[in-house]
């Protein structure tokens, strides 16, 4: 979680740096930097916030038991698929459709 706190204090770090500046990013060399380097992590951010709420979730199923059991059909997930993706909700079967 650490790293993820990082993340979004660079974050902020880089919109107080752009609202204390007279930067305009549409006519300023350095202002598309900025943009981009903001909306790249802002994509990492969610893919992090994502990755952690897929965890989350897979915790909670382990605790009701239901981890390593598809939501659609209600089979086992396979041991290789949830090896190589623990976080899995189905099996490969449904992957496709969820």
């Amino acid at each position: 979680m650490g790293r993820l706190a990082d993340m979004r204090a660079d974050l902020q770090s880089l919109f107080a740096a752009s609202r204390d500046s007279n930067a305009d990013d549409e006519h300023d060399p350095e202002g598309q930097t900025i943009a981009y380097e903001r909306s790249q992590l802002t994509a990492l951010i969610r893919k992090a916030e994502a990755q952690l709420a897929d965890i989350d979730a897979a915790w909670l199923r382990l605790e009701r038991g239901r981890y390593g059991i598809c939501d659609v059909c209600r089979e086992p997930i396979p041991a290789g698929r949830l090896e190589a993706r623990p976080t899995a909700r189905t099996c490969v079967r449904h992957a496709a459709t969820h």
